[in-house]
């Protein structure tokens, strides 16, 4: 399992380009018949991609953990951002649809990923927290969370949001999560920015074309930076940094966070004109 550690702001301003994306861009998360996980010790969250092909994949804790199973003392959102696949958790089957989300709450034991077709095999985006209560294994199809459409065509970010898992739908101890989509023609998302400082946030990027690029914007409101992300790479955000973001091609993107609550509007915006 990879390590990432907790960076401060003042970073941010030293950083060259190659070690911005070493900090908080994750670029291979899913590889055929492989299991990724990468740890971050921003509010200790777990991101993997899960990417069976012939063979079923089993989530198995890290050695890292100290634990006997990955969900002894955490809980995770799941989203399969590739073709048709299923999760089976302690021996019942959940499918997964392209965009489907699947909770797994602390004290789930085996846990096993697998494609419909080897062809065009699934892919599972992980978010994984600590978790201090349990709570009970939950699916979602695509459509059937919150959903919210915000933005506008005129200013390029009309999209809509589907929560899953939340305060007003699937229960969970600390994670939130869910997936934005943009309409055909618009390319902004999260603008004005804003920072909620209580908690992380990653995004993962998918349905972007595969000669598209998103300009993820991070770090303080007067310092920006930018990270050009492709189809299928994650960022993390800290607490203390905004996440917003520009593409030449719409896109969806998975939003997922952890940290003090799970109120969805807890967020601090920041006018676009006081950004540097």
């Amino acid at each position: 399992m990879e390590q990432r550690h907790a960076t401060s702001p003042e970073q941010v301003a030293t950083m060259d380009t190659a070690e911005a994306r070493r900090r908080y861009l994750v670029e291979d998360l899913f590889s055929p018949g492989q299991l990724k996980l990468v740890y971050s010790h921003h509010d200790r969250i777990v991101l993997g991609g899960v990417t069976p092909t012939t063979a079923p994949l089993t989530l198995t804790a890290p050695p890292e953990f100290r634990s006997p199973t990955f969900f002894d003392h955490r809980e995770a959102g799941i989203v399969n951002v590739g073709g048709a696949g299923s999760a089976t958790v302690d021996g019942m089957v959940y499918p997964l649809t392209h965009g489907a989300c699947l909770y797994v709450g602390r004290g789930a034991g085996d846990v096993e990923f697998a494609s419909a077709s080897p062809a065009e095999p699934a892919r599972f985006y992980v978010f994984s927290a600590p978790a201090h209560a349990a709570y009970p294994t939950a699916l979602a199809q695509p459509g059937e969370g919150t959903v919210r459409e915000l933005g506008d065509p005129t200013t390029s970010n009309r999209r809509s949001l589907n929560q899953y898992i939340h305060a007003g739908g699937i229960q969970s101890c600390q994670v939130v999560m869910g997936v934005t989509s943009l309409h055909p023609g618009n390319m902004w998302n999260t603008m004005p920015a804003h920072t909620h400082d209580r908690r992380t946030e990653c995004y993962l990027y998918f349905d972007l074309p595969a000669d598209a690029r998103v300009f993820h914007l991070f770090g303080e409101p007067t310092e920006t930076r930018h990270l050009v992300v492709a189809e299928g790479q994650a960022v993390i955000s800290p607490s203390w940094s905004i996440h917003s973001g520009v593409a030449t091609a719409a896109y969806s993107f998975v939003w997922a966070m952890a940290g003090e609550n799970k109120l969805f509007d807890d967020m601090d915006g920041f006018p676009v004109t006081e950004m540097r």
